[in-house]
């Protein structure tokens, strides 16, 4: 546990942006191998424009990463986080940490974004793909990182999470991101079995369904069991799912409409 701390504790924005590009590379790769779907889309194409809005996350996040630093370091100092009334240390505090971060920084993010009515149209720059694959996992118009920037904020507030932590969790949650975004094929029992637990391929898959009730459920990003909790799950036959938005905008690989896309006309 240590070492893995003192690793992320002194990880380069170099280290950080290979993590996610290693993901990526895996993904994409192994959904030319096992499929889930044959999507009949310029798999090039397609990459390099979410790719693109990947590297606008990553310079929102990376800009912004003192602000971490400066919340925790706050906490701390103060003593106003939860482990500062609960004697919680090892590998306790470490679970509890990451179910913060993640209920909070993703699960919360998320939901608020479908929620609230000024902020879908900035979400919807990453429900307007499609055709998913494991790019749509970081296909996010740059407003949408500064409002889970804050909600991250929040969570070390609450959690009093070290930057190092953070920095794990941002890893974490970037590789199953990556994993339930990509279009594969896996065994529909393992996907249901993990499901309990984890948010699978097959359950997010459900959340990118242009009908609703179906695109407000399954928001988790890491753990499903938020979705569980709060009464937000749903499933939907796979063969059933279509992707994308139900409105006539096709903003499909075009960068700067996609950018564009909250601030149309309606």
């Amino acid at each position: 546990m240590e070492t893995i701390n003192s690793f992320f504790l002194e990880i380069s924005s170099l280290q950080r942006a290979l993590i996610l590009a290693l993901g990526i590379s895996f993904f994409w790769l192994l959904e030319g191998i096992i499929p889930f779907r044959i999507l009949s889309y310029n798999k090039f194409k397609h990459a390099i424009t979410n790719i693109l809005l990947t590297v606008t996350t990553i310079l929102v996040n990376f800009s912004l990463a003192f602000l971490i630093v400066k919340t925790s370091d706050f906490v701390y100092v103060n003593k106003i986080g939860l482990f500062t009334y609960l004697e919680i240390n090892g590998v306790t505090r470490f679970i509890i940490t990451l179910l913060i971060l993640d209920l909070v920084g993703a699960y919360f993010a998320h939901l608020v974004q479908h929620k609230i009515s000024f902020l879908w149209p900035i979400h919807a720059v990453h429900h307007s793909d499609k055709s998913v694959d494991t790019t749509t996992a970081n296909r996010h118009h740059p407003i949408e990182s500064f409002v889970r920037f804050f909600f991250t904020l929040i969570a070390v507030f609450i959690s009093e999470s070290s930057i190092a932590m953070v920095f794990l969790y941002q890893s974490i949650s970037v590789a199953f991101s990556q994993f339930n975004h990509a279009n594969i094929n896996i065994s529909e029992k393992f996907d249901y079995l993990m499901s309990f637990v984890f948010v699978s391929p097959n359950m997010h898959k459900v959340h990118h369904h242009y009908k609703m009730p179906y695109t407000d459920s399954n928001y988790g990003n890491i753990f499903s069991i938020w979705d569980r909790i709060f009464g937000t799950y749903m499933n939907l036959d796979t063969k059933d799912i279509c992707y994308g938005i139900d409105d006539n905008y096709n903003d499909e690989n075009n960068f700067w409409k996609i950018i564009k896309r909250p601030f149309r006309k309606i």
